[in-house]
């Protein structure tokens, strides 16, 4: 079953970005590679059952098992010790990645309060895409009653655009929500 959102990618974004960046193959054409999503746990040191509720709601939003992030070294000052549990990061590809990315545009960041757009300022100059987000309620399969505490996420969006400016057309045409320019 083939998502929605690869459908249009291959229907409408391929010829509309080889016209506009004269393509002369469509496998030149810049595309999604993966998405990852990480969420930073800095209170699993106190709270090892923070671990097991991040990790919950990881899963149901992303519809994959998250992987545990553990600290690098350790950190006196942060009561750290090396190789304690620190985050949970999730990778996804294929048609996950589209039906993730399909929700997150569609379903989720339209949930945000105050929306007018995502920032356009946030490519890394390699064609990657970082989007912070603060809350994980406004996933739809997150059920308000069953959160223990309010999680922040990091969304990286990772394509095969050589240039930011390719990356951030190839995300507008999939629908990526930017600001307008004031």
């Amino acid at each position: 079953m083939v998502s929605r959102l690869r459908e249009h990618y291959q229907n409408i974004v391929v010829p509309t970005l080889m016209k506009e960046f004269q393509y002369r193959n469509p496998m030149e054409v810049p595309r999604l590679h993966k998405v990852v999503v990480n969420i930073g746990l800095g209170e699993a040191i106190q709270n090892p059952k923070a671990l097991d509720n991040a990790m919950r709601d990881l899963s149901l939003i992303t519809g994959q098992k998250p992987i545990v992030t553990r600290a690098k070294k350790s950190i006196a000052a942060f009561r750290l010790r090396k190789g304690m549990p620190v985050g949970l990061t999730v990778t996804l590809r294929g048609e996950r990645m589209y039906e993730f990315l399909d929700r997150l545009m569609n379903a989720a960041l339209p949930r945000l309060r105050d929306f007018r757009g995502v920032s356009p300022n946030s490519f890394d100059g390699r064609g990657n895409y970082t989007l912070g987000l603060r809350e994980q309620l406004i996933f739809p399969e997150i059920d308000y009653d069953k959160i223990d505490k309010i999680r922040g996420m990091e969304v990286t969006i990772v394509t095969s655009a050589r240039t930011d400016q390719e990356a951030r057309r190839l995300l507008e045409l999939l629908g990526m929500p930017f600001q307008k320019a004031a």
